[in-house]
């Protein structure tokens, strides 16, 4: 592999995972409501799914859907049900300080994990990144693009916590963070159309 080869696939990595959609919108509004250290564990949950989860498709879930495209047509239509209840979430997530919000926790590692199958932009990049850069499925470069998400997911992700969190000291009334997490559940159905219509 060259050096020129392994930039590419480090900037489509890069710019597909900094970028908005579900998971970045997801850990900005976990920032704000949770924190930073709260938010770890969904953020390491993206990194380490999404990275199985692209090492599973360049080495054989391509096929099926090949061999089978109602199969992709089927998750698709699963990935923007589960989108709209994690807008419906993020939209009535009430404040920390709140006494009311018993169910008020940000994902689990597990669940960040598992949100990347049901992650039509995840789907998205994952497939476009085997396509382009292991068109061959080759175990090397799938794992190497694999690697390379995981890699920058954790900055990617940390910008986008900070940035939440930084929100928060100016959404230190119920009001105002209820209308960030409303604005927030607005984009990530935005991000579901946007990446679905594409």
């Amino acid at each position: 592999m060259t050096l020129q080869l392994f930039s590419a696939i480090f900037a489509f990595c890069l710019v597909g995972t900094i970028t908005p959609g579900p998971n970045n919108l997801m850990v900005m509004a976990s920032g704000a409501n949770y924190g930073y250290r709260r938010t770890v564990p969904h953020m390491l949950g993206i990194a380490v799914g999404f990275s199985v989860m692209v090492a599973l498709v360049g080495l054989g879930l391509m096929q099926v859907f090949d061999l089978y495209p109602v199969v992709r047509q089927v998750l698709m239509v699963a990935c923007g049900a589960y989108l709209l209840y994690l807008a419906w979430k993020i939209a009535h997530a009430a404040p920390p300080e709140s006494s009311d919000a018993p169910e008020g926790k940000p994902l689990t590692f597990l669940q960040a994990a598992a949100f990347q199958w049901v992650n039509p932009k995840a789907w998205a990049m994952g497939m476009s990144a085997i396509t382009l850069y292991a068109p061959e499925r080759e175990l090397s470069y799938v794992l190497l693009i694999a690697a390379c998400f995981a890699l920058v997911a954790i900055p990617s992700n940390s910008a986008w916590i900070l940035m939440g969190q930084q929100l928060r000291r100016l959404l230190h009334r119920p009001a105002l963070l209820r209308g960030f997490n409303w604005t927030m559940a607005g984009l990530l159905v935005a991000s579901l159309v946007l990446v679905l219509y594409q």
